[in-house]
C-alpha cells in the first residue's frame, strides 16, 4: 500500500485502540484486504460476556489471563462472521507479541504495519 493509506489505516487503528477499557494499555488493529477494504478490527479487551469491572481491569493477575489482544480480537471477529484474512495487511498500534504474530501468520495475514518511531521499552 502507499504511505498515505498506511497512515490512514494506522490512524483508524489508533482510534479503535481508544475503545479499549484497559486503563494501562490501549492497542488497536485494523485488518485490510488487498483492495484496501477493511476486513476486521479489534482492540484489547475481555471476551464477550466477561464484565469490564474496575477490579478486573486494575488487577493484572485477574486481567492478563482473560484479556484478548487487539490482533486476536480482529482475527476472531473475522472468523466469527466468516471472513478470510489470507493476503491481508494488519495495521497495529503496537508491535504484536509472539503469540499474536503467530496467530496473524496462521490466519494468512501477509504483512504487519506498525507506527514508525515507536519508543518500545525493554520487556
Amino acid at each position: 500500500m502507499s504511505e498515505k493509506w498506511d497512515g490512514r489505516f494506522l490512524s483508524l487503528a489508533t482510534h479503535i485502540a481508544n475503545w479499549s477499557k484497559d486503563p494501562s494499555t490501549k492497542v488497536g488493529c485494523v485488518v485490510v484486504g488487498p483492495d484496501r477494504e477493511i476486513r476486521s478490527t479489534g482492540f484489547n479487551g475481555f471476551p464477550r460476556g466477561i464484565a469490564d469491572t474496575d477490579e478486573r481491569l486494575s488487577d493484572r493477575e485477574l486481567k492478563y489471563p482473560l484479556i484478548c489482544h487487539a490482533e486476536e480480537n480482529a482475527i476472531m471477529h473475522a472468523a466469527r462472521i466468516g471472513l478470510a484474512l489470507k493476503g491481508c495487511t494488519a495495521y497495529v498500534t503496537w508491535p504484536p507479541c509472539t503469540r499474536c504474530a503467530r496467530s496473524l501468520i496462521q490466519a494468512g495475514v501477509s504483512e504487519v504495519v506498525i507506527p514508525a518511531g515507536l519508543e518500545i521499552p525493554g520487556r
